[in-house]
């Protein structure tokens, strides 16, 4: 593994997680790195527009990200968007399109809010959990084969076709998930909800399981 490439690559996460930006001193004490170091590493980044510097010398991503990340699952995103903007219409609330990034992790590869709802949950594109918290990953793992250890929701969404959590991703906003079904050589995928309260549980995950469904079978 190249150190220079991960080091590089960290920056990149760690501003992720600061929209607003961080000093380089920030960013080398966060990383364990020397300010030199990070100062480099910074200005080659800034060379391909990855990350910027504002005014006050503040590092932020920038917009060469754009860019990169256009192709990323595009064809999926485009089935989806409609799809999409249809459940979060139908339920008021913010839907998601949730991608497995590796064995541990998925990543929000789409968010949709809701034009018709005076309040609901917002979340930016691009974040990683844990598999196994939230109802995105658990809804991936109700696809796959038990396993000895695995949680009771897990159990339970594979057997009523969606999983439900609270709480476990962002506080006090709970989610209902289904996977949508796909061919055996291709990532895992969900798409769900995100509320602030479950008021129907089967009426919203039939209508996540419906959107899941008819997804999949645009995909074909």
């Amino acid at each position: 593994m190249s150190k220079t490439l991960h080091n590089g690559l960290e920056i990149l996460e760690l501003l992720t997680a600061h929209p607003h930006g961080l000093s380089v001193t920030d960013i080398a004490d966060a990383l364990g790195l020397h300010r030199t170091v990070a100062h480099r590493l910074i200005h080659t980044l800034e060379a391909h527009r990855l990350c910027r510097k504002d005014g006050f010398k503040r590092v932020a991503l920038g917009s060469g990200l754009v860019t990169l990340a256009e192709p990323v699952e595009q064809d999926l995103r485009e089935v989806a968007r409609p799809v999409l903007e249809d459940l979060a219409e139908q339920a008021r609330a913010t839907v998601h399109l949730v991608v497995r990034e590796s064995e541990r992790e998925v990543r929000a590869l789409m968010v949709v809010e809701p034009r018709n709802a005076q309040v609901h949950v917002a979340f930016r594109p691009g974040q990683v959990h844990e598999i196994d918290r939230g109802s995105a990953g658990l809804a991936m793992l109700a696809a796959l084969p038990p396993t000895p250890d695995e949680r009771s929701e897990v159990t339970r969404a594979r057997s009523v076709g969606y999983a439900v959590t609270d709480s476990e991703v962002i506080p006090a906003v709970g989610g209902i998930s289904a996977v949508v079904p796909r061919r055996a050589n291709e990532p895992l995928v969900s798409l769900g909800v995100s509320v602030f309260e479950v008021t129907d549980e089967n009426e919203l995950g039939g209508a996540v399981v419906a959107a899941a469904t008819r997804l999949a079978a645009l995909l074909r």
